[in-house]
């Protein structure tokens, strides 16, 4: 069953991990679907790696012109613009004491501001063609909750749940949904940079924390970035229609909302 058939969607950060299997999954559903990231080289690599109907731009979240001109792009690839999938992030961790503004900036600015100023391009995009549109952000069980060492990345994406809530609302009157996925703690070269910063800051071993995480996972293991897969589709058709403003946890029963 093709249930993305004849859409078209963005998906930022999608030159590798998640962003990259939430392209193969809406392509393997019928869409058409622009991979966007600040790796130019790995982006259009990935692209031509998934074959017809995949397209790649150059986007840098953080800059106001680059997202103005990722978003042109990929219309002018596509035609038009039906979903996004706001997934671009970084991911930071150190004692509050430690805590910079430069790394506090680089991080909101991703995160936050690179979701927010890409919703609005999507936003204006959907209303210029009169035919509604999804959005989905990547929010994280981070944002749930505060985390000792996380302060900086767990604000950052309870900012993007805030932000979720607030758009849903407002554009929700053009017929864009506006919706976040919440993931745990997922398996993959994310998690290989968290653990090696929890290696440095609680004197664990290479490996110990991803164990650790793993083993406190209701579901007895760490997810997968095709345990998200399901959700992202979902969001993106006809059944969720009468869904907006809301942050479903993928999370293997980490958290409970």
């Amino acid at each position: 069953m093709m249930r993305l058939a004849g859409k078209t969607a963005l998906i930022t950060g999608a030159a590798r991990g998640i962003g990259l299997e939430f392209a193969r999954a809406y392509l393997a559903e019928g869409a058409t679907v622009t991979l966007a990231d600040i790796n130019a080289a790995a982006v259009q690599a990935a692209a031509a790696a998934l074959g017809p109907g995949a397209h790649a731009v150059q986007m840098d979240v953080a800059d106001p012109a680059s997202i103005e001109a990722g978003f042109a792009e990929a219309v002018a690839q596509m035609g038009r613009l039906d979903i996004l999938i706001n997934n671009a992030a970084l991911f930071t961790a150190q004692p509050i004491v430690e805590i910079t503004r430069a790394d506090y900036d680089r991080i909101f600015s991703v995160n936050v501001a690179g979701t927010l100023f890409c919703l609005q391009a999507a936003a204006r995009q959907m209303i210029a063609q009169g035919a509604g549109g999804r959005i989905i952000n990547m929010a994280s069980q981070a944002g749930r909750r505060g985390e000792s060492l996380v302060a900086v990345y767990c604000a950052s994406k309870a900012a993007v749940i805030s932000l979720t809530q607030s758009a849903g609302l407002n554009l929700i009157a053009h017929g864009i949904t506006v919706n976040a996925i919440a993931p745990g703690v997922v398996e993959g070269e994310h998690w290989d940079h968290v653990d090696s910063l929890f290696a440095r800051y609680e004197g664990k071993a290479p490996g110990q924390k991803k164990r650790e995480v793993a083993a406190a996972v209701p579901f007895g293991r760490m997810g997968t970035a095709q345990d998200l897969t399901g959700m992202a589709i979902f969001l993106a058709t006809p059944e969720a229609d009468y869904i907006c403003a809301q942050t479903f946890g993928v999370d293997g029963g980490n958290w409970m909302a």
